[in-house]
């Protein structure tokens, strides 16, 4: 797939709770191709302790609109700064970068997409295009707080959608493992967010039988496989998976306990 560099502008920057932002970024000329699961490599100005481009999930892409949505998490001095965007700005970017989730192979299969905090980013888009596909799958989505959950209304529009909280302010309490949906069988999974929950999802996947892929989310830094920031060792061998990935079957990661 085509990659390009280009300076998009920021057509709207929307606060989403106290540490996310959701960037609108679109361009004069038409947007290439992206896939759910790919990613962007962006560059960040302004930031004089930031030196790599940070890597952003793709969020959504309106070929209508000739947009592509980037959620910001505000975790370091590089994505803090990413959230300060206003309307307007210019942000350079590499994109698409990566692999991108597997499509069912028949209209039968239920399919379930848990994210875990900012790790529900690639799931809105991979909705979309499975919604656009006649299937409409479950999302599972936790977080710490019902404040920290994030556009639960969206995600709606392409699936029904299941929530966990830790304190139990929405949804179920716990852990996504610990939701009850669970008890249902899926045939395929698709899965992002913190490790330990990637890890606990595929244990799961794994006792019940079931397909599941997993989005990684290395240190990307480059997003070429040149600087080897993101190295992951699988059955394969090591592999960068900002080129190989970031998408992978579990089977094929060391992680697996």
């Amino acid at each position: 797939m085509k990659k390009a560099i280009l300076d998009l502008s920021v057509k709207s920057s929307e606060r989403l709770s106290a540490h996310h932002q959701l960037l609108r970024l679109t361009h004069d000329e038409s947007l290439p191709e992206m896939l759910p699961g790919q990613f962007v490599e962006v560059r960040v100005d302004g930031s004089p302790n930031t030196f790599l481009r940070r890597p952003l999930s793709i969020h959504y892409f309106d070929r209508a609109e000739n947009e592509v949505w980037l959620l910001v998490a505000g975790v370091g001095d590089g994505t803090r700064r990413l959230m300060e965007c206003r309307e307007g700005d210019r942000i350079n970017c590499v994109l698409p970068l990566g692999n991108a989730f597997t499509m069912p192979l028949s209209s039968g299969e239920r399919l379930l997409l848990v994210g875990g905090g900012v790790g529900v980013a690639p799931l809105l888009f991979f909705g979309k295009v499975l919604s656009e596909q006649g299937h409409r799958p479950a999302f599972l989505l936790g977080a710490r707080t019902g404040a920290d959950l994030l556009q639960a209304d969206l995600f709606r529009a392409y699936g029904d959608v299941y929530v966990t909280t830790e304190d139990g302010s929405a949804g179920e309490k716990g852990f996504v493992t610990n939701h009850s949906i669970l008890n249902s069988r899926f045939s395929r999974i698709a899965c992002c967010g913190p490790l330990p929950m990637m890890k606990a999802v595929a244990r799961y996947a794994r006792q019940t039988n079931t397909d599941c892929e997993v989005s990684l989310e290395n240190m990307m830094a480059c997003g070429l496989g040149a600087c080897l920031c993101c190295v992951e060792k699988t059955v394969r061998g090591n592999v960068c998976v900002c080129k190989e990935g970031p998408v992978f079957n579990y089977k094929d990661l060391l992680w697996q306990d």
